[in-house]
């Protein structure tokens, strides 16, 4: 089947929009028509990780749809239903078994971009193969297959383009919190980068009631969304250290997140926690942080990762998805729409911080 999908064919070059053939499903695979697609920063970071001599590469992992064909062994989705489409698990693992399905043994191979274990191809292009299927899903396209087990399907009344980016950002900041640092609302939170994750986070924290709640951005208008939303803003650049110790008091964080993957805001984050703080790191960076262990010793400071907000995507998405129905976790306010066309635009937008989450709409 024809459709169009956003091509990558390099770190260095920038996506275009290309005609390509999209398999119909196998046994176990759900074709997708997307309607709304986040673009997220990890999609920009694994295409810089891909060397050109690999071939084109369709990324996207926040897709959102309707559901047009299934294979025969799929159950529990049907054509018809409204999807988000989010990452992929063994279910077989000890972790998975447990209950942590973002910690699955094999979730490096089965989120990485490629050709199906048989070596064919979802995608092709003028009659060659196309790495797709990443984090199950490549839906940076108009079409996407997927798995049952990564397809969350949700009431079609709900509108597709702001909980898009459920699949992975929003759940990321959301689960941050509500599933990883859990703060009680007497709790001194600081989140280190207001981008689309750390909003979401905010957005999170105030969900829960945690009543001090600190951004740390350099964009002036990250800080000024995050203040609309109730938190005390705070330049990096302008002496921190002392608009932190007057926000928090002597006492310092009780919970910090870094959103950011640098090592200084990751130091930062963990020299800023009071003593029995936690800091947990959900960005993607420079993997070298130097870090005081006297003091995580002395001051008895923990740290921790967070993959995809510790979730299990179809119990907890449908809870987000609630929350946001309701009022209480208004995800609309971060998305800015674009055409597929203008895919680029929207990512030097997000880039240059002139929007929160861009969103392409299909």
């Amino acid at each position: 089947m024809k459709t169009q999908a956003l091509v990558s064919r390099g770190p260095d070059t920038q996506f275009e929009l290309c005609d390509v053939e999209i398999d119909p499903p196998r046994s176990e695979e759900v074709l997708v028509r997307l309607v709304a697609t986040g673009i997220c920063h990890t999609d920009l970071y694994f295409r810089r990780l891909l060397p050109a001599a690999m071939g084109p590469c369709v990324f996207g992992h926040e897709g959102a749809g309707v559901v047009e064909a299934v294979g025969r062994d799929v159950r529990g989705v049907h054509p018809g239903d409204h999807v988000i489409l989010s990452y992929r698990s063994c279910g077989e693992c000890s972790r998975c078994l447990g209950g942590q399905p973002a910690y699955c043994v094999g979730a490096a191979t089965l989120n990485a971009p490629g050709l199906r274990p048989d070596g064919s191809a979802q995608l092709t292009c003028d009659g060659a193969p196309v790495l797709a299927d990443f984090f199950g899903q490549s839906s940076f396209a108009r079409h996407a297959l997927a798995l049952a087990q990564n397809t969350v399907v949700i009431d079609a009344d709900v509108p597709l383009a702001p909980i898009a980016p459920l699949g992975c950002g929003f759940q990321t900041g959301v689960g941050a919190v509500l599933n990883a640092l859990s703060p009680s609302p007497d709790s001194r939170l600081v989140i280190y980068g207001v981008g689309s994750v750390g909003l979401a986070a905010l957005l999170a924290a105030r969900m829960t009631g945690v009543t001090t709640v600190v951004a740390v951005d350099p964009v002036p208008a990250r800080r000024k969304l995050a203040e609309t939303f109730g938190a005390v803003a705070v330049d990096p650049d302008a002496d921190p250290m002392a608009a932190l110790r007057d926000a928090l008091g002597p006492e310092g964080a009780s919970h910090a997140l870094d959103t950011t993957g640098k090592p200084a805001v990751i130091r930062g984050a963990v020299e800023s926690l009071g003593a029995r703080g936690l800091a947990v790191l959900v960005g993607l960076g420079d993997p070298s942080v130097t870090l005081d262990a006297q003091d995580i010793l002395m001051n008895g400071k923990m740290i921790r990762g967070c993959i995809e907000g510790d979730s299990h995507i179809h119990r907890f998405i449908p809870e987000l998805v609630s929350a946001f129905r309701r009022g209480d976790l208004p995800l609309d306010q971060l998305v800015s729409t674009y055409r597929p066309e203008d895919v680029n635009t929207a990512i030097d937008d997000q880039l240059q911080g002139r929007v929160i989450k861009p969103v392409i709409l299909w």
